[in-house]
């Protein structure tokens, strides 16, 4: 049996990647494929030095865009602290750090049992954009993924763990390592104090994808963040605290 980690959208989170990292140790893992979005958050080097050693094939994400040719800012209010955040954290990095960057490819495929083969991506096959959800139209669906099929189809983005049906293909999401939404738009983003991941195994009886979720010190990380002068600290910060106020008062 071949067992695969799989971990998205770490967003410079270095803390909750030790945290998962240090779980697949115990699992027997035998790869790990990293879906991208690795530095957009408040360790941004220290997130892309420890995905570097490991050595796996890592995919292109929208923000890992970002980092690689900046848009202009926005025009909306959120989208503005956004960016300004964002490019604190882009500032960080240096030329070699970039360079690996570019190195992300679009997709990955893996061959499975049975002449079957498994398609890895971060937003769709055809966008690192796509949005794909539960409740994402199959019509809509139909056309992210383009002419792209296989037997399982692995994608992150969302920021929120998925497993679905659609035609003959089985598509899951692994959620993300260092930012796991637990609420989404219109009203506000809110970040669950864990940290999220998978495990793919296969062999000749077939495949078998377990979502999982990690546990690691949230209060550091935030208090990291608060003490490291990026702007909008306290915006990004309420994030959290608001979700573990519901969660645990």
């Amino acid at each position: 049996m071949t067992r695969i980690g799989l971990i998205s959208d770490i967003h410079g989170n270095r803390l909750a990647l030790d945290a998962v990292l240090a779980e697949l140790e115990h699992d027997d893992i035998d790869h790990l494929i990293c879906l991208g979005d690795v530095a957009v958050g408040p360790q941004p080097r220290e997130s892309i030095a420890r995905i570097r050693e490991l050595g796996c094939p890592v995919l292109m994400g929208n923000w890992d865009a970002w980092f690689l040719d900046r848009p202009p800012p926005p025009d909306d209010e959120v989208g503005i602290i956004l960016h300004e955040i964002t490019a604190s954290w882009a500032d960080q990095v240096d030329d070699d750090d970039l360079e690996f960057m570019r190195s992300f490819a679009a997709q990955y495929e893996l061959p499975l049992e049975q002449d079957e083969r498994a398609l890895f991506f971060h937003g769709s096959p055809t966008s690192y954009d796509h949005f794909i959800f539960a409740t994402t139209p199959d019509e809509e669906l139909r056309r992210m993924l383009g002419d792209a099929r296989a037997a399982l189809m692995i994608g992150g983005h969302t920021h929120l763990q998925l497993h679905r049906r659609f035609e003959q293909t089985l598509f899951f999401n692994p959620g993300s390592v260092g930012l796991p939404f637990s609420q989404w738009w219109p009203d506000r983003v809110l970040i669950a104090p864990r940290a999220e991941y998978g495990v793919l195994e296969h062999d000749e009886r077939g495949v078998r994808v377990e979502l999982r979720r990690a546990l690691y010190d949230v209060g550091a990380l935030l208090d990291l963040t608060l003490e490291s002068g990026m702007p909008h600290a306290e915006w990004w910060v309420d994030s959290w605290r608001e979700r573990a106020s519901k969660l645990y008062k």
